[in-house]
């Protein structure tokens, strides 16, 4: 039964179809335009889509708990891109320079929503400001992710972030997110209760951005340039963040002073690098690299983050299981 809890979810075995099916049969030509086009029109939707979603009032109720908000936003827009830099000489001989550069962006993007939340509940921990603080990390990093990216490309030697680029972010993320806001108040509700429905968009724009990404990267050469040694390498890098994160999140919070719920919060909202949020910014901000080497990180560190926090969640939530025990045996 436990180990049933680390093989990967339906949507992980989705993804590894998704790029082997790149791998063999990537789309190209006139294919490769339509699928271009299916894209952006898809993470519209859903950026437009979780626009409508997130309640404004629970946000602002949410505000109130500040300091907790302010680490969580701490270690995801600036512990993380700190040591993506600094470990740099460190990590960066273990992969490629495009993978590290794909790491460099994994460090910038905003924490999850459902599984941190997911998280926080199973743990038994705060969870109104975790809402909170994975909402307001979402939607800071539609403006703060692309300025992190700029400044990491600089120091990797890239070249700083267009004003075209900035312009795409705003036209095709942050517009539709503000529309969806505006019709919240009709909308919202409808939306909130058809969570299914925004899954499979969140779930079908990932897929079509992986796919149109991995069939350009096959094309270009993907897998010639990136042999089992480097995937292994990929691999330590992402343990390498995930493990910092989680250990300077964990006794950052108790250095302090907040409380084990809070705690569990912040360990579960300020450790997570959002794939769904990832992914279509990666499209948008990428345009002239292989978007291939670029998602690859984060497609890894999604499966390795899931894994490791589900582990944590248990752990965290067993003293308070064993306490409750004796009062259900009476």
């Amino acid at each position: 039964m436990s180990l049933r809890r680390f093989l990967p979810d339906r949507f992980t075995c989705a993804l590894i179809v998704t790029v082997v099916t790149a791998s063999l049969l990537p789309c190209r030509g006139t294919a490769a335009s339509v699928f271009n086009v299916l894209t952006d029109a898809a993470i519209a939707l859903l950026f437009f889509l979780h626009g409508a979603k997130l309640s404004r009032e629970a946000v602002l109720a949410g505000m109130t708990h500040w300091r907790l908000h302010l680490t969580v936003l701490a270690s995801t827009f600036v512990l993380f891109p700190l040591l993506g830099v600094l470990l740099r000489p460190l990590l960066a001989p273990l992969v490629t320079p495009d993978l590290y550069l794909g790491v460099l962006f994994l460090c910038a993007l905003p924490s999850t929503v459902q599984s941190s939340i997911a998280f926080t509940s199973m743990a038994r921990g705060n969870i109104p400001a975790a809402i909170c603080a994975a909402s307001a990390s979402s939607m800071l990093g539609i403006f703060i992710t692309p300025l992190l990216v700029g400044l990491m490309m600089e120091s990797h030697g890239q070249g700083g972030m267009s004003w075209d680029a900035l312009g795409t972010i705003v036209l095709q993320l942050l517009v539709p997110f503000v529309a969806g806001q505006v019709a919240q108040r009709w909308i919202g509700g409808w939306v909130n209760r058809h969570r299914g429905m925004l899954a499979y968009v969140d779930q079908g724009s990932i897929l079509l951005v992986v796919y149109t990404a991995f069939s350009a990267a096959v094309l270009q050469g993907l897998w010639k340039q990136t042999p089992l040694p480097v995937l292994g390498g990929l691999l330590v890098v992402n343990v390498v963040l995930l493990a910092l994160a989680l250990l300077a999140t964990r006794y950052g919070s108790r250095a302090l002073g907040f409380h084990r719920e809070d705690e569990i919060t912040i360990v579960f909202c300020g450790s997570k690098k959002s794939l769904a949020s990832g992914v279509p910014m990666a499209k948008v901000l990428f345009a002239g690299h292989p978007l291939g080497m670029i998602v690859l990180p984060i497609m890894l560190f999604h499966q390795i983050q899931l894994m490791t926090c589900a582990v944590l969640a248990r752990r965290y939530a067993r003293p308070i299981e064993w306490k409750a025990a004796p009062a259900t045996t009476d």
